[in-house]
């Protein structure tokens, strides 16, 4: 186990509907960081390919309009089949630099779409995927909900990895699941650019004794299609998601950032050292844990709507 681990968040905008730039983009920014020597590189949530902000999809309570429809066709089209071609292009440049790799993708499951992270290794393997398992508002209208059968921490050579999505980072039982599972990389990835997000992850990092990675999208006027809605921001407001990405050690101690305004690459390097000083007095967990009185149970077990019982029918759906 590496004891010394340097890092990077990646804040910048994709290209909004258009999976290919957006892939591009990505590629450039990883072979920027990689030749700072990061070994872990995160991107943003929903980099691949955009967050709509903003977007209403033409939807209001018991009304869905034809431009609505055609949008999240639109939306559709840029999502990405996991396994397929664009999930396959990410573990390549994983491989290409010898990184591990966390990027937040618009995934596609039949007519569904799921905001989702996936890790890879650096021989390119996809090694571990998460859906967010509770999409926010709005996003509710264009995202379904995850389930226990996507909640990994991958076992590395930095040490235990896992990705928790934007306002999943409110859920106690969800973050208790996930120091459960030994996660030390925390990767925060989320569009969340208000002023609470530090403290937020600030606690998260206290709380679990872990390193918190937390990118975040940055998004202006000027990166989205000529024809997307912007009646919901005021005129004057260029700057749509702001950043705020950072890197928090294991006592609530930040080593970078925050960043606003621009896009960068945050980079720390992490002392591994740091996660067993810090539990010395809180595990929460362990030793700082009363299961006599509190107790969680999570279920991990893949939700189907259909199942197939004595037959030879097969679905295409993710299993």
């Amino acid at each position: 186990m590496e004891l010394k681990i340097p890092v990077a968040v990646v804040q910048a905008a994709p290209v909004l509907f258009d999976t290919e730039r957006s892939l591009q983009k990505l590629a450039a920014f990883s072979a920027d960081a990689a030749k700072g020597g990061a070994k872990l590189v995160v991107f943003p949530e929903a980099f691949i390919a955009g967050y709509p902000k903003g977007h209403d999809f033409g939807v209001s309570v018991g009304i869905r309009s034809t431009p609505g429809r055609d949008d999240f066709r639109r939306l559709c089209e840029s999502a990405i089949d996991v396994p397929g071609p664009a999930s396959e292009f990410i573990g390549n440049v994983a491989r290409e630099h010898g990184i591990h790799l966390v990027v937040g993708v618009i995934e596609k499951d039949g007519g569904t779409l799921y905001c989702t992270a996936l890790m890879f290794a650096p021989d390119g393997n996809l090694h571990g995927k998460h859906r967010k398992l509770m999409p926010t508002a709005m996003e509710r209208v264009i995202w379904g909900q995850g389930d226990g059968s996507t909640l990994p921490v991958v076992p590395t050579p930095l040490g235990n990895l896992g990705a928790v999505i934007c306002w999943e980072n409110y859920l106690p039982l969800l973050r208790t699941a996930r120091y459960a599972k030994g996660l030390e990389l925390y990767c925060a990835i989320t569009v969340d650019d208000r002023d609470t997000w530090l403290p937020t992850v600030t606690h998260i990092a206290l709380e679990g004794r872990c390193f918190v990675l937390s990118a975040c999208q940055l998004l202006r006027r000027s990166d989205l299609p000529a024809d997307y809605p912007t009646d919901r921001f005021p005129a004057a407001q260029q700057t749509l998601i702001r950043g705020g990405s950072c890197i928090i050690g294991p006592l609530g101690q930040i080593l970078a950032g925050p960043k606003y305004g621009e896009e960068c690459i945050v980079t720390a390097e992490l002392d591994r050292t740091e996660l067993l000083r810090a539990k010395f007095d809180f595990d929460v967990v362990g030793h700082y844990a009363r299961p006599d009185v509190f107790r969680l149970e999570v279920n991990e077990q893949a939700l189907k709507s259909v199942t197939f019982r004595g037959g030879t029918s097969t679905s295409s759906r993710q299993e």
